[in-house]
């Protein structure tokens, strides 16, 4: 079977699964529509968080021309959480905020505004040199920074108990609270950036042969990285905005296409879009039916056994 047909029919499989399984009751004729409602905002959101963690993981990796790359080693995941964070601390805290956005968009704004304050950083070091192993150890130093300061945040946040466990669920990673606002706001931001993901393939593709080959040939490696970089920060910090911190998507599901796709990045981008989004959207099915007092948070071990039965059977592939 094709791939393509084969992930539009896993992605129909996964919607529907998405829709109809949970703890509601969707025989009561008055409960129905409401739990109709939020589950198919939750299916929008582990898809649009799916897909753009997984191109990011396939950017990331042809940029780095390392396979154990993900979205995270740019130091942009951690800054976006960081922003959610401080976005919930400090409206749970004073209210901070509401007279700006509505209170459902305090968090999205907090992730975009944590991205872009990392994407500042990276880029004002990419201007100063183009060395790859320096991007490589800002994204490093970036992302240690913003999760020393995350667990700051969270131990102020643990004052209050219904804070605390807002801040906690932010971090692990969850679809539960999304709604029509933090949708309409993720999705403009992950659909220009996957298609401008899309128009670099080319460039990407030559960088897999070495930096001044793909010079050779006419590629523009600084002006590569620069909108690699910016693209990825965008990608996460729709992700983040409406998945909290999610981040064995951009790592698993690259590997788990290549030997379908190859590694022609045009061709590889939209298939990792399709799979990433039915990857996280059984993850979150997963997540609503593993026996649990609470739900299980998406970034945690439980939520991604499905990944350790792919990592497993992606390593013995490649070997």
């Amino acid at each position: 079977m094709r791939l393509y047909p084969l992930l539009f029919l896993l992605l129909l499989v996964a919607a529907a699964l998405a829709v109809l399984v949970g703890s509601g009751d969707l025989t009561d004729p008055e409960l129905r529509d409401t739990f109709l409602k939020l589950r198919g905002y939750r299916l929008g959101a582990a898809f649009l968080a799916g897909a753009a963690l997984a191109v990011g993981g396939v950017v990331v990796q042809g940029l780095f021309r390392n396979p154990l790359a993900s979205p995270s080693v740019l130091g942009t995941t951690a800054g976006a959480s960081f922003g959610g964070q401080v976005a919930l601390l400090a409206y749970g805290l004073a209210g901070v905020g509401s007279s700006f956005v509505v209170p459902e968009m305090a968090v999205p704004v907090g992730c975009f505004a944590g991205a872009l304050a990392s994407l500042v950083v990276l880029l004002l070091f990419l201007r100063i040199t183009q060395d790859l192993l320096a991007l490589l150890l800002t994204g490093f130093v970036l992302s240690a920074l913003f999760l020393s300061l995350s667990a700051f945040v969270t131990s102020i946040a643990q004052e209050t108990w219904e804070l605390g466990r807002a801040v906690v669920s932010f971090s692990l990673g969850s679809v539960s609270g999304t709604g029509p606002r933090q949708l309409a706001f993720a999705l403009p931001l992950i659909a220009v950036a996957l298609v401008a993901c899309w128009f670099w393939g080319r460039s990407l593709d030559l960088l897999l042969s070495g930096e001044e080959e793909a010079q050779s040939m006419g590629a523009n490696v600084g002006a590569v990285r620069w909108w690699s970089a910016i693209w990825v920060s965008v990608l996460v910090a729709g992700a983040v905005s409406v998945g909290g911190n999610v981040g064995f998507v951009g790592l698993v599901v690259p590997h788990m296409l290549r030997p379908f796709a190859g590694t022609k990045h045009q061709r590889l981008i939209p298939a990792a879009a399709l799979a990433g989004g039915v990857f996280l959207v059984a993850c979150d099915i997963i997540a609503r039916v593993i026996p649990s007092r609470s739900e299980i948070p998406l970034g945690s071990p439980g939520a991604g056994l499905c990944v350790t039965a792919t990592g497993i059977w992606v390593c013995a592939h490649e070997a």
